[in-house]
């Protein structure tokens, strides 16, 4: 079978947002929806009402709910699930001919709740040692489909890989970077969200700026330090998929996670904020496992603490605040 084209697995906002992006530089696309009701909505419609409203999407873009369609005879598969899914995503794959020579791209940021593991690691662990690179960044999808100026970092192992997917996604207003550490990206991507609860929960509290660059800066030193013991370069943190991504999803006013934290902020139980939200939040199955990453590596991680305090064992917020804050000195 003759291979062609690009399937992305995934249509929350930043699988039908990265859709547009590659049908304009004239790619042929097939956009996956695990949901047939819906998937036939998108396709009728050409609006994801839900997670991108007010943009079209172009009758070139395939849309289906089968997920063999979609990925069969594919040179590239971007995987823009929600991290807790990708696993059952993926199993139901169906290893075969249809997928030797195909590359993977995994677009989504978050750690697996119980077994700890990475996106990256997940992939391999179902589907073998297939090419895979992963793609992370400063990257608020509504942001990317109106145009606005955005980087983005793509990590592979393989640099002919990296190069390569770097030449499918650069954009005039589009601009990727390379990187060999897919770790560091992963865990920038993914423990930012964390953060980006913590910086909530401050504006839920109406704390001014002084909090948020406590947060901020404090933050990124927590995921830094669990980066190096989990194999990461520190410096790859104070790049586009770590600091970038960090400011990024504590001050957006799309940011999910920072949406998550100042409901939870301002007195509502997180079960409740759940329950009204259409889109997923990363951050909140993140907290769980970035705190047991902490103890499982011996990582201070202060503000990660708190918040699975206040997420998962209900600590009020102000006393989460109070906890931080008179904590014994200590050097920077």
């Amino acid at each position: 079978m003759s291979r062609s084209g690009i399937a992305i697995l995934g249509d929350g906002g930043w699988g039908t947002t990265l859709a547009l992006l590659l049908h304009k530089k004239k790619f042929s696309l097939t956009l996956w929806s695990a949901f047939k009701d819906y998937s036939r909505y998108l396709d009728r419609a050409r609006v994801n009402k839900k997670f991108l409203p007010g943009i079209k999407i172009p009758r070139g873009i395939s849309i289906t709910d089968d997920l063999q369609a979609a990925v069969s005879g594919k040179d590239l598969i971007v995987l823009a699930v929600p991290a807790q899914y990708i696993r059952s995503v993926l199993k139901r794959i169906k290893p075969g001919d249809h997928l030797r020579d195909a590359s993977f791209l995994s677009v989504s940021k978050g750690i697996e709740v119980g077994t700890l593991r990475r996106v990256s690691q997940i992939v391999h662990e179902e589907l073998g040692n297939v090419r895979l690179a992963v793609l992370s960044g400063p990257t608020i999808a509504h942001e990317v489909a109106l145009g606005i100026p955005t980087t983005a970092v793509i990590a592979a192992a393989d640099p002919c890989l990296r190069r390569h997917l770097q030449g499918v996604f650069m954009a005039e207003r589009f601009r990727v970077y390379t990187n060999e550490d897919v770790v560091g990206v992963e865990l920038g991507g993914s423990l930012k969200n964390v953060i980006a609860i913590a910086c909530g929960i401050s504006d839920g509290l109406k704390f001014g700026t002084n909090a948020k660059a406590a947060i901020l800066s404090r933050g990124l030193v927590e995921i830094s330090r669990l980066g190096h013991a989990m194999g990461a370069k520190v410096s790859t943190f104070y790049g586009i998929s770590g600091l970038g991504d960090l400011v990024t999803t504590c001050i957006s006013p799309y940011s999910r996670n920072r949406f998550v934290g100042e409901q939870v902020g301002r007195g509502k139980a997180l079960k409740e904020v759940q329950l009204h939200m259409q889109m997923v939040a990363e951050g909140i199955p993140t907290t769980k496992s970035a705190y047991s990453l902490s103890l499982k590596y011996k990582v201070d991680m202060p503000i990660t603490r708190e918040v699975y305090q206040v997420l998962y064992k209900n600590k009020p917020p102000l006393k989460a605040v109070k906890d931080l804050m008179t904590r014994e000195g200590k050097e920077e």
